[in-house]
Order: C-alpha cells, then sequence, then structure tokens
C-alpha cells in the first residue's frame, strides 16, 4: 500500500462530516461574487449589447446614443482593450468581434452607475449588421462540410471484416442533444485595483490560473499583476471552466479604464443565450454480435456539436472517443470523431465531459438490439463486460474488472431485480394502459485529465503557534464539498481535530499555476498537494516532539490533537505545545505541497496509452411507470451500488451521486433545447431560454425510493488515502432511467423489436414511441413480423 492511500489509525477522513458552508448556504451568510460586488457603493455595472443574428458582420456601431443615457459611464468596445482582443485559449473567441457568430453575440458592453442604466444604455447603442447564411444543426453542418479542430479515430483490429463476419449486424443512426447547465448562480465577476496597482478579480470559475492568464493577456499585463480569488461558486458543472475568462476580462478592461470597480453578473436569459452547453452528437454506427450476443464489432462516426469556437470541443471529443466502450470489450472497433462548426454558442464542457455522449452511444446500441437479440438487455449487458487481462480499444489495461461483476452482482441482490422483473412481467400483463420497465446500466469511468499537463497540483500549508491551521489549495468550491475533503485531509495528515483546521479562499497569489476543478480530479489533485505540504511540516514538528518526548522522529506519533512516543507511557504532548516549541526552536511551520498523478501515458496522434490514473465503477438499477395515454411517466425506485475507494468523505460522496444521477435524468429525459432552425427573423435563437421554457428535474421528477450504497473492498492504491473520484460518473447512471423508459414503451406493444426513443425522452417522446409499438402489436404487423435471418436493420432516433 502506497504512503499516499495509507491512513493512520484514527483518521478524520471517511467520517461523514457536513459540507462546510452547510450553515451559510440555509442561511444566506455564505457569499457569492455579486454578493461581494454589491456591498460597493462606487461598483459600476456592465451590461452586453447582443446580436439579433445568429450569423452576421458588424458593418457599423454608434455608441454615442448611450452616452446621453443618465447614469451610463462608458461604452466598452474593441478599440479599448489594451491587449488582445481574444478570450480564448485558441485564439478564435474575440472578445468584441466584428463578424456575429450566435444569436445573442455580445458586440459591446455599457458601463453603468446602475443596472438599470446600463440596460438602458445597450438597449441605445445602434448596430448595423449584415446578415450571412448560418448553419444551426449538425446535419446542416456535415452537409456544408463545416468542421473545426482536429479528426479523431481510435481503431482496434479490423472492424469493417468483423462486420462482414458477424452473423447479427445492426445499424443506426443516434442523435441527442446538449444540456443547459443552469448552475443557481449565473456567471459573475467583480475586478478592482489595490492602492498599490494591483488588479484583483472575484469570479465564479473553475479555473482560477486560466482567468488570471486571459485577463492578464487581454489587458498587456504580466500574471502577477493580476490576482484572481474564487471564494465560492452557487454551481459549476463545468460551465465555469473556460467561459467566465471573457466576462473577468470585460470587466477589467472596465475597472482599469475607469478607476472603478466594475460588475457583471449575466441573469438568466443572458446567461442561457451567451454561455456553451454540453454538447449535442449526431451518430452513426453498425455493430456485430455473435448468436449469443457477445459484441463483435462497432464502426461509428461521431459527430460533436461545437458551436461557434472551439473552447474545450476537442478534448471533449477525446473523451468520448474514450468512453465508447463503457464498461464492454468490443474486439473489434473504429469509430471516427470530428467537431461540427455551428453558429451557436460555443459549447464547453459539462459534467462528465464527453465520457456521456460516449457512453450514451453504446447503451443506445445495447437497448436498441436487445430486443432483436432475444436476449434479457441486463443480461446482454453483462455478457459482454471486461474481464481480467483485457484493455481498452485505446490500449490501457483494465484494472480491478473483477468490480464491476461485483458491483452488478451486488446490485442484483440489493433491488431484488429478478423477483420485480417478474411483478412487472405480471402487472404489464393486467393493464394495457399502464406499463412499467425496470432497467440496469453499468459505468466505466476514467480518472484524469486528457491532457499529461494539467494532472499537477499545489497546495500551501500553515501552522500557528497556538496549533490551529490554516490551508489553501487550488482547487475551487462549487458546491461540490472538495473544501470540505480538504479539511478532513489536512485534519488527518497532521493528526488534529478537524475542527482545528479552517480553509482560505481559492487565490492564485496563494498557489500558482493550478489546473481547473474539473475531470472529477479535484480531492484526488489537491488531497495529494494538501498531503505532501502537511506530511512536510509533520516531519519537521517530529523532530521537535522527539527531543521532547525522548524518542527517535520516527517514532513520534500525532493523533486527535495529541503527540506520544512509542514505549513512553504517562507523557503525551498537545499539537499547540509542539508548534510552539516548533516555533521557538526556528522551526518551520509553513509548507507548500505538491502532486502529481504518476503513470499517465498518451500519445494523440496515435490514439494510444493509458491517459487515466484508475477507473471508477458503478451500476444503477431503475424502475418507472408509463401512462399510455399521455406519455407521461414516474419513477418508483433507484437503486445504486458506486465504487469510491475508500470514501474520504461518505456524507459527501452519496450527495454527489444522488445530485449527479438527477442531473442525469434530467439530461436524458426532460432537459429539451430547442433553437429556432426556421429561415425567419429568429434563426439561431435559443427558444429555450429560462426556466419557464426549459425543464429542469424537480420534486416531482424524484424517485419514490432512492436506495444509494458506496460499494465496499475498493481501496484504490495510489490515490490520496485510497479514495476514488465522484464527482461525474454517478450522472451516467442514469442511462437506466431512459432504459427503463425503453422497456415500459416495448411493453405496449409485441416484443422482439426495437424501440426508437428519441433524447431527451421527454413524455411526448415517450408517447410518439408507444404509439408506434402499438402499432407493431397490430394483428397485421405481427403475421408478418417473424424474426428474420439476419437482424433487421435499425433506424436512428
Amino acid at each position: 500500500m502506497s504512503t499516499l492511500s495509507q491512513r493512520p489509525e484514527v483518521p478524520v477522513v471517511g467520517k461523514p462530516e457536513p459540507h462546510e458552508s452547510a450553515a451559510g448556504h440555509v442561511t444566506g451568510a455564505a457569499l457569492y461574487t455579486d454578493d461581494i460586488a454589491i456591498s460597493r457603493a462606487d461598483t459600476l455595472t456592465a451590461w452586453p449589447v447582443q446580436a439579433p443574428h445568429a450569423h452576421a458582420l458588424v458593418k457599423a456601431l454608434r455608441t454615442e446614443p448611450a452616452l446621453d443615457v443618465p447614469g451610463v459611464v462608458r461604452v466598452l468596445t474593441a478599440a479599448d482593450v489594451p491587449g488582445v482582443n481574444d478570450s480564448g485559449v485558441r485564439g478564435d473567441e474575440p472578445l468584441f468581434p466584428t463578424e456575429v457568430m450566435y444569436y445573442g453575440h455580445a458586440v459591446c458592453w455599457v458601463l453603468g452607475e446602475t443596472q438599470e442604466a446600463a440596460r438602458l444604455g445597450a438597449e441605445a447603442v445602434e448596430v448595423d449588421y449584415q446578415p450571412l447564411p448560418s448553419l444551426i444543426t449538425v446535419p446542416e453542418a456535415i452537409e456544408a462540410g463545416s468542421y473545426q479542430g482536429a479528426h479523431r479515430i481510435t481503431r482496434r483490429a479490423d472492424a469493417d471484416a468483423a462486420l462482414a463476419a458477424a452473423p447479427r449486424v445492426f445499424s443506426g443512426v443516434t442523435e441527442f442533444s446538449g444540456q443547459e447547465h443552469f448552475y443557481l448562480e449565473t456567471m459573475a465577476s467583480l475586478a478592482y485595483y489595490d492602492e498599490g496597482g494591483q488588479l484583483y478579480i472575484q469570479a465564479g470559475t473553475q479555473h482560477p490560473s486560466e482567468t488570471q492568464e486571459i485577463v492578464a493577456h487581454v489587458l498587456g499585463l504580466s500574471n502577477n499583476e493580476v490576482t484572481v480569488q474564487c471564494l465560492r461558486m452557487g454551481g459549476g458543472f463545468g460551465g465555469k471552466e473556460m467561459q467566465p475568462h471573457g466576462l473577468a476580462a470585460i470587466a477589467a478592461i472596465g475597472t482599469k479604464l475607469t478607476g472603478r470597480p466594475v460588475r457583471l453578473r449575466l441573469n438568466r436569459t443572458q446567461d442561457m443565450t451567451m454561455t456553451g452547453k454540453r454538447h449535442g452528437f449526431y451518430v452513426t454506427w453498425q455493430a456485430g454480435f455473435d448468436n449469443d450476443g457477445k459484441i463483435l464489432a462497432l464502426k461509428a462516426t461521431l459527430t460533436a456539436d461545437g458551436g461557434w469556437s472551439l473552447d474545450l470541443s476537442e478534448p471533449v471529443l477525446a473523451r468520448a472517443l474514450c468512453h465508447l466502450d463503457n464498461a464492454y470489450f468490443i474486439p473489434a472497433l473504429e469509430a471516427d470523431g470530428r467537431v461540427a462548426k455551428t453558429n451557436k454558442t460555443s459549447q464547453t464542457a459539462f459534467r462528465g465531459f464527453g465520457g456521456p455522449q460516449g457512453v450514451f452511444v453504446i447503451e443506445d446500441i445495447l437497448g436498441r438490439c436487445a430486443p432483436a437479440l432475444g436476449i434479457d438487455p441486463a443480461d446482454l449487458r453483462r455478457r459482454n463486460f471486461y474481464t481480467a487481462g483485457q484493455s481498452t480499444p485505446y490500449g490501457q489495461p483494465v484494472r480491478h474488472p473483477e468490480r464491476m461483476h461485483d458491483i452488478w452482482s451486488q446490485l442484483l441482490e440489493d433491488s431484488g431485480f429478478a423477483a420485480r422483473s417478474a411483478q412487472i412481467e405480471a402487472f404489464n400483463a393486467s393493464n394495457p394502459n399502464l406499463k412499467r420497465g425496470l432497467a440496469m446500466t453499468p459505468i466505466k469511468f476514467g480518472i484524469s485529465f486528457n491532457v499529461a499537463a494539467f494532472n499537477q497540483a499545489g497546495a500551501l500549508v500553515l501552522v500557528y503557534k497556538d496549533g490551529s491551521v490554516l490551508i489553501n489549495h487550488g482547487g475551487a468550491e462549487m458546491g461540490q464539498g472538495l473544501h470540505t475533503k480538504m479539511l478532513q485531509v489536512a485534519a488527518t495528515a497532521l493528526g488534529v481535530e478537524r475542527s482545528a483546521v479552517r480553509l482560505a479562499p481559492t487565490r492564485t497569489d496563494k498557489v500558482p499555476n493550478t489546473s481547473a476543478t474539473a475531470a472529477s480530479t479535484g480531492a484526488d489533485l489537491n488531497g495529494g498537494a494538501v498531503k505532501n505540504a502537511c506530511d512536510q511540516i509533520q516531519e519537521r514538528m517530529a523532530v521537535v516532539a522527539g527531543g521532547m518526548l525522548g524518542v527517535n522522529p520516527s517514532d513520534v506519533r500525532f493523533s486527535q490533537g495529541r503527540v506520544t512516543g512509542l514505549g513512553v507511557f504517562g507523557k503525551e504532548l498537545t499539537f499547540a505545545e509542539v508548534a510552539q516549541a516548533a516555533y521557538m526552536q526556528r522551526v518551520q511551520l509553513s509548507a507548500s505541497g505538491y502532486y502529481r498523478t504518476e503513470g499517465l501515458h498518451w500519445d494523440p496522434e496515435a490514439w494510444f496509452g493509458s491517459p487515466f490514473k484508475y477507473f471508477a465503477y458503478g451500476a444503477a438499477a431503475t424502475e418507472v411507470e408509463v401512462d399510455g395515454f399521455t406519455g407521461a411517466y414516474r419513477t418508483r425506485r433507484v437503486d445504486i451500488v458506486h465504487d469510491v475507494g475508500d470514501s474520504l468523505s461518505p456524507m459527501i460522496d452519496i450527495g454527489q451521486i444522488e445530485g449527479g444521477f438527477v442531473q442525469g435524468a434530467g439530461w436524458l429525459t426532460l432537459e429539451d433545447l430547442r433553437w429556432d432552425t426556421s429561415d425567419g427573423e429568429g434563426r439561431g435563437r435559443l427558444l429555450t431560454q429560462a426556466a419557464g421554457t426549459y425543464k429542469l428535474p424537480s420534486f416531482s421528477e424524484m424517485p419514490e425510493e432512492f436506495n444509494v450504497t458506496l460499494f465496499d473492498r475498493a481501496h484504490e492504491d495510489g490515490v490520496i488515502y485510497g479514495s476514488k473520484a465522484v464527482g461525474e460518473p454517478p450522472l451516467m447512471l442514469a442511462f437506466s432511467v431512459r432504459e427503463a423508459l425503453r422497456q415500459a414503451v416495448g411493453a405496449f406493444g409485441p416484443g422482439g423489436y426495437e424501440i426508437e426513443l428519441a433524447s431527451p425522452a421527454t413524455p411526448e417522446a415517450v408517447f410518439w414511441a408507444l404509439t408506434e409499438a402499438k402499432q407493431l402489436a397490430t394483428p397485421a404487423t405481427a403475421t408478418s413480423a417473424s424474426a428474420p435471418e439476419r437482424a433487421p436493420v435499425l433506424s436512428g432516433s
């Protein structure tokens, strides 16, 4: 067992601690970016001027009328940029565009004494546009050959030959939409200068160091002239990994030009119409099986909707290609990946970061093919699980595949799957207008950033003379409980009580060059860095304590705030006493910690290597009930068994599993992004731009029974205290909801045929699917529907 994963006898990690800001959240005492901004009386507000075209040239921009509006201080345009007029990391995102690339694109920003003044000023700005042809859907982009970024292929063996030899071959199209992040706190930034000329940015950002870099290059400054702090975020889900940077730069330009603090907080409609979403995909595929249901081959083309600029589309596509196999061994595979360029918001990171899109493809294939193969869907999935000695299509050995088998078996037992399946079959037989479905789906999800350089972290730990501890790490808190886990890690590493440790806000002047809090790596990376800093301090303090106790430093033990020596009876010190003594002996009581993930290697050109530190496993069983008259449905019960290793904080982890599952179910069944695809003046406009038109999961969509179990026997060596990541993998357990709906819809039909289910599987989509199933059940269809020797070709949803 590695020292990183080894726990002391009485650890603080592993205890069910509440979220460190829980009381502040529910009382309103927890501050967010805009709370800080509005507390300053001299703060100006920025407001965008949004273009009413999906694609157009800006022919003229007249800002003078805005300056006549009372309270308007200034209008920011490209002429005001002191550095580089670009807010992206690829040089393809002009901060002030001359070519509008999506409906709602901000062409300039108005600064006002009040929000109302800024809004009225923005309405007064006059802009002349020359409309241009636009591409809104992925099929339109494919037909036009509109792509961006690298074209990637993952390949193992000869998929064409394997398909030609396969006894059962299916083909189809799988198309699914994106997802709005809909974090509770919209994008917000505050910029101001201190008396020494240091530019401070308070922002809701998952990547403070990159916000710092973008603001610096837009303003023509060095990074050390910009300090970014993230106190906390009201949700992020990937949406605040890249896209806060340009907004922070707007506020920074405003404060540089006016000398006053500038706040920028998007309202909900602005946030939805200006920021990126989860990438939708358009996928064509062929899949071959043997007569026992084993997958023999898969060939697919995945086209991601990147929107108007690259943003993170390339790594999102890469992760989709790396998760196309999910938990299944596919002997021959060829997957072609590309990013479409469309006139929509630049799509970006979203919880799972392409993994859900890749998993969607294989789960849709198995769900559609199972009836035609005559195999129970749960059994079909189990038959294809990875086993010992097998590797992914990109060459990474699949470690601990037995965990997937054990989790599956445990879930079958915990959920009473066999007995309930029989009960559901009897229920469906006696209820012609009400059907139930019960489905199980697995997840195998790789943990680490696709780019090796991002797998590093830093931390700063301070021990004071009174024995109290202050920690600062590079991770950003967005409600996921990262800070809570880091407090527990520090207390465990130093051997003190949890109450002795306090955490300072994430700041770029305390921990530099940090990676984004993303890819489910927050606890792994920052936990390793925090422990490294604590180990340095404890090693120094052990020398001091050894002298006080009369033992070798290696025989000193720190636990629960007490310091003892092996073989020394009747004498113990407090942590505070040792800290005081260390200070008097001029021993350093602070340390900068560092961690880098070992064992990663990846060749993106050859598409081969081991990009992930480990795989997280899990499985979910979901039961639904569908109304045959309306397509309305309810989730009756959910059972989950999930692998988080040795949990750092069980209460936090269970909350993340529940939340991730519900968010995934929202994407798959409710959240229906709609853009105007007509040829009218509103072409390209997001039609679902508020909670009134964009349906989110609420209390009424929660399962009536929700059981979550953390998988035992799951210690992960080489990771902080044997834990595993939890943020993203549980989202993909929600495929069990979609597959349960598919089975319930299938119960309205004759059986033995594919059930097409659109995504999201809204009640309307379910209604049309069950209507088609009922039509298949008519006598004329039934008599002509004998199963052919070769499986039918499946059409797309």
